[in-house]
């Protein structure tokens, strides 16, 4: 997610910390038309669906932008809408079937820029980016609980996204000097008890995406400033064996954000600046372009992040812009693993 976009207009309630200076369920398929399309590359055009409308522009904050979404095991998305101010819902869990929603949680401080379950306590976990704090609640949203709040290696976090590992450690990128255009972003690792983070890569370009590999073997992560998605293998304790850049986004205008990964290790990569995903294989092919039909996309600006369901094909992509927020849905690739629904 662009967290510069959110300079625009100061948060309510973020009075502390000043004008926040920042940058950015079934198995069944079908719903999307998939077009053979001779764009760069080859690869094909796969058009969205709207699924429905969830915000609108908040006119305390001039904006909205949805981020996060992940599916429970009852089949319901939970959806961040990073921009909402103190008592509008910043947590919504979204009906797609009967295309509803209702508040999870809100509060008057936190900017929150993506939602995962850990596969060790089963607790919804958020990245409070203009705070540096990741929160966790319960899954219907009570006993809300700070994981992780101060200082990393000598500076506070800006964290964008998070993914889990398979014991529950979690890894973020921390967007740290986007304001400013500096290079200070970094990939931090911190321990499921929320005591030890340790630092695995330093010097980003506003580091955004973040996902685990299909085996658990190495990170994904994309820099935004940079348009690049880099690749940081692991052992298995999770130290850092190498890291290489991996694939170079032609993105035009728009910039690389958050990132899915499939049971076949395809790379769905968010684009700020377009409502459009770009998929990669893992081998830095790309095989295809999600994009919302030209009709819709009148005032969309970004389709951040998507949810494929565990073991079926049926994706569910967050977009947003001056029209507000959608979810958009489209049939991905592959099946959904948790790489592509929560990390």
């Amino acid at each position: 997610m662009d967290m510069r976009r959110l300079s625009i207009r100061p948060f309510a309630g973020l009075t502390a910390v000043g004008v926040l200076a920042l940058t950015g369920c079934g198995t069944q398929t079908g719903g999307s038309a998939i077009d053979a399309a001779a764009g760069a590359g080859g690869d094909r055009t796969i058009r969205a669906q709207k699924v429905m409308q969830l915000t609108q522009v908040h006119e305390q904050t001039g904006m909205t932008l949805l981020e996060g979404p992940v599916l429970d095991e009852d089949g319901t998305l939970l959806v961040v809408d990073v921009t909402a101010p103190a008592g509008e819902p910043k947590v919504l869990r979204v009906d797609v079937r009967k295309k509803t929603s209702r508040k999870v949680h809100t509060d008057d401080r936190g900017a929150y820029t993506s939602a995962q379950f850990s596969p060790y306590d089963g607790r919804i976990y958020l990245t409070d980016f203009a705070h540096g704090d990741i929160v966790s609640l319960a899954p219907d949203g009570s006993d809300v609980r700070t994981f992780f709040s101060g200082e990393v290696d000598g500076a506070r976090m800006n964290p964008d996204d998070l993914a889990f590992d398979r014991e529950g450690n979690l890894y973020i990128s921390d967007s740290r000097g986007m304001s400013e255009g500096e290079a200070k972003g970094r990939v931090v690792r911190i321990d499921r008890a929320g005591k030890d983070a340790t630092v695995l890569a330093d010097d980003l370009a506003a580091p955004n995406g973040i996902s685990f590999d299909v085996d658990y073997r190495g990170l994904w992560f994309s820099e935004l400033t940079q348009n690049r998605i880099s690749y940081l293998r692991l052992d298995g304790e999770g130290r850092v064996v190498s890291r290489h850049t991996a694939i170079r986004v032609d993105g035009g205008i728009a910039q690389t954000d958050s990132i899915a990964v499939d049971a076949d290790g395809n790379l769905y990569q968010g684009l700020h600046g377009r409502p459009a995903m770009a998929v990669y294989s893992k081998n830095g092919e790309r095989l295809a372009t999600v994009e919302v039909p030209a009709r819709a996309a009148e005032g969309l600006e970004s389709a951040t992040n998507v949810a494929i369901t565990p073991g079926g094909t049926k994706a569910y992509m967050t977009v947003s812009g001056p029209a507000g927020g959608y979810v958009y849905t489209f049939d991905a690739l592959a099946k959904g693993i948790r790489q592509s629904n929560g990390g």
